[in-house]
């Protein structure tokens, strides 16, 4: 029978750990390289799908979304508490008033807002709920979130 010492024991272990440490960010990494092309390919269907999210959110009151378009390259950010990854992009937004409401006759209404839209990536996709920060640009919106994202960097 083989006498194996238990430094051979002790130095598999950390072998296994430094491969499967390499292999888990090798994953990461894929992942973030996929969700940006993903990103990049289909900017045009996810101005629609800002548009829709929001739309359904009923915010701002008074307010239709009439138009979205993407200024800018995305933001990638890592969610601090899930892990998942965050896509902080640059649109400029049209809103059109209301027939009735409070807003129909505020000329500034219909003015072409700045905002930062937030995109998330799960299972392989983009996904967003609506959220809209008014008046940041991405680096700030992310900075707004306090330690809840993490810009990745390339």
């Amino acid at each position: 029978m083989l006498d194996i010492s238990p430094w051979w024991w002790v130095g598999g272990a950390v072998v296994a750990l430094l491969i499967a440490c390499w292999v888990w960010r090798f994953w990461h990494a894929v992942q973030v390289e996929r969700a940006r092309e993903l990103f990049r390919l289909q900017h045009e269907r996810f101005e629609e799908m800002l548009l829709k999210a929001a739309a359904a959110t009923g915010k701002p009151r008074g307010l239709r979304w009439a138009a979205c378009a993407i200024t800018g390259d995305a933001l990638l950010a890592r969610d601090t508490t899930t892990g998942g990854i965050a896509a902080f992009v640059p649109v400029q937004l049209n809103f059109e008033p209301i027939e009735g409401s409070d807003m129909e006759d505020v000329p500034a209404a219909r003015e072409p807002r700045q905002a930062t839209a937030v995109y998330t990536f799960s299972r392989g996709h983009w996904h967003t709920d609506g959220r809209v920060v008014f008046n940041l640009d991405p680096p700030h919106a992310i900075a707004h979130f306090g330690k809840q994202f993490a810009v990745i960097e390339h």
